[in-house]
């Protein structure tokens, strides 16, 4: 099976190639185009792959302005750092999307999904792209119904705390929410998984297994030569937050929205 690849991170099209060759050996990477610009000429001058690998923000672009311009029939798997209401929101059984950063399972299950509809023995409907296209153009239309405040039991009292008033949610021993003003409060919740699916991903981003933090309370973004990404909070915060080498191109773009 041959595949191209739509990416303008060298870092991801790396991470992508070494998982393609470890779960799907059988798939070969034939080009990677870094650019709306270099993808156009490429598509109109070659003749299609049997699948796409696409990055939806491209440097000089959305990739669905490719839609509008070629007729492509060949499968597409989205390799996006939008976050999963997106994702749910517009989820068909056909070819699939991945976040990013790309987790074995979820490229087994999108190369299956191809192999199948390649074989034509995939009965499933395919994408239905002018939603895509209408939700990424007018993101306003999408699910909204996020949390608008949290339930703490502080000193044997309940109180609800504004979503847009929390700087940090914090799993260490126990889950902490930190205010803009600098409280440190105890949430009860089992994990932060649940908690970042309550979240809109316009303002809260997981920056790692320990930290969920808010847009609004970042100061400064200093990047380490590990290509770690170190977050200076707005003051009186002075928790140390730390952004995963592997989630730091995510996070840049999360932050250019």
């Amino acid at each position: 099976m041959k595949a191209v690849i739509i990416e303008d991170e060298k870092l991801n099209v790396a991470e992508l190639k070494h998982v393609l060759g470890e779960v799907a050996p059988d798939v070969e990477v034939i080009e990677v185009l870094p650019s709306l610009k270099t993808a156009r000429r490429w598509i109109a001058e070659n003749k299609e792959p049997d699948l796409f690998f696409m990055d939806i923000k491209l440097g000089d672009g959305l990739i669905f302005e490719l839609f509008d311009q070629y007729p492509i029939q060949c499968p597409v798997v989205f390799c996006t750092a939008y976050e999963e209401y997106a994702i749910k929101a517009f989820k068909v059984n056909g070819v699939d999307y991945i976040l990013k950063p790309v987790q074995k399972e979820d490229l087994i299950r999108a190369v299956e999904k191809v192999s199948k509809q390649l074989q034509g023995s995939n009965n499933d409907l395919p994408i239905n792209m002018q939603q895509l296209v209408n939700y990424f153009m007018n993101p306003g239309t999408a699910p909204s119904k996020y949390k608008e405040r949290f339930v703490i039991n502080a000193n044997g009292k309940l109180t609800p705390v504004e979503t847009k008033d929390i700087a940090l949610f914090v799993k260490d021993n126990l889950n902490y929410i930190y205010l803009h003003n600098g409280d440190k409060l105890i949430y009860d919740y089992s994990s932060l998984d649940e908690i970042e699916q309550q979240l809109d991903p316009q303002f809260f981003f997981r920056a790692n297994r320990q930290c969920i933090i808010n847009i609004n309370s970042i100061q400064s973004i200093k990047p380490q030569v590990n290509l770690k990404l170190d977050i200076l909070l707005k003051a009186p915060l002075k928790i140390p937050v730390d952004v995963s080498r592997e989630k730091a191109t995510q996070f840049k773009k999360w932050l250019d929205k």
